[in-house]
């Protein structure tokens, strides 16, 4: 009797077949993303490098007659950081910014743990009137603000002469003296950048785990603690953003500035974005101007990288 010799087992499952070789990458990605591409290289990246090389150059209101204009380095940088008049406004930029900011996320922080407390009609009322004051172009309020605080008819200025608090307000000129000035723009920064403040860190403040904040009230928390120590903890992320944003939108004023005081009274009010207007479009200086425009985005830069390094790292920590 013959015995046939077993034959090795078959595997069952099939090799993979070999990746093939040379295959060509599909490029569909990148054609589709090619006229969003192209608009931004032509409205965005085209615009910055013919500032950064504007700010190498003299060029001047001459300029705009001749066409003519010369390769000066980095003079501009140089006279731009020699100046008083910029470290004035950088000063005042700041400590203004400084002010919107806190102001505008401490008002935030409070309409947005007001609307938690609101439900049904008073909830969506208070939502919508939100969202109003936040589509508001800025010029449009800006113009509407400056004659609310017309002296003569201003309605604001007739408000405080009816309380008889502050004396005879009916003349009151704002933007004739700097602390009215600023406080006149800083109430209108304030107003509207709130609702978007509110708005955002509410829907963070919705997403906080209920259970953690009644634990935290049966251990005899108060309402302040609750709020401190739980719910703050939770809305880092969303405050770290939201006070970047805002910094950034502070930093960069002009339309409110401009429409109420012009930088006035003298230069009082004059903040980067207002030196930078008269730099370049009062006095012609366009190249002193696009410099300045580069040290600003710099200082912006600057800012956003802290943001995202902060960002990083607290996903790290998660």
């Amino acid at each position: 009797m013959t015995t046939e010799t077993p034959s090795k087992a078959t595997s069952s499952t099939a090799a993979p077949a070999p990746r093939a070789r040379g295959r060509r990458p599909d490029l569909t990605p990148l054609w589709l993303l090619t006229p969003a591409g192209l608009v931004i290289v032509l409205v965005t990246v085209l615009p910055i490098i013919y500032l950064v090389y504007t700010s190498f150059t003299d060029y001047n209101q001459r300029t705009l007659f001749t066409g003519e204009f010369r390769y000066t380095g980095f003079e501009q940088y140089t006279t731009l950081l020699g100046s008083s008049a910029f470290w004035k406004s950088l000063l005042r930029t700041v400590l203004f910014t400084a002010a919107m900011v806190i102001g505008s996320m401490v008002i935030g922080m409070g309409v947005s743990h007001l609307l938690t407390r609101l439900r049904g009609f008073w909830r969506y009322t208070t939502t919508v009137v939100l969202i109003m004051a936040w589509a508001m172009p800025n010029v449009a309020s800006s113009l509407v603000w400056n004659w609310l605080f017309q002296p003569g008819y201003g309605v604001v200025n007739w408000g405080l002469d009816q309380m008889r608090v502050f004396g005879d307000t009916s003349s009151l000129n704002w933007a004739g003296d700097p602390a009215h000035a600023y406080t006149a723009i800083w109430l209108l920064i304030v107003w509207q950048a709130v609702p978007f403040i509110a708005l955002t860190l509410n829907a963070a403040e919705e997403q906080v785990p209920s259970e953690y904040l009644e634990a935290a009230r049966l251990d005899g928390a108060g309402e302040f603690t609750v709020y401190r120590v739980i719910t703050l903890n939770f809305l880092k992320p969303t405050l770290l953003l939201v006070t970047i944003l805002s910094v950034i939108w502070d930093y960069n004023v002009f339309n409110q500035i401009w429409l109420i005081s012009q930088g006035g009274p003298g230069d009082s009010t004059s903040t980067l974005g207002v030196f930078t207007y008269k730099t370049a479009f009062v006095g012609f200086e366009i190249g002193q101007g696009a410099a300045i425009s580069v040290v600003t985005t710099l200082m912006l830069l600057g800012l956003t990288a802290f943001y995202i390094r902060s960002l990083l790292k607290s996903g790290e920590d998660l």
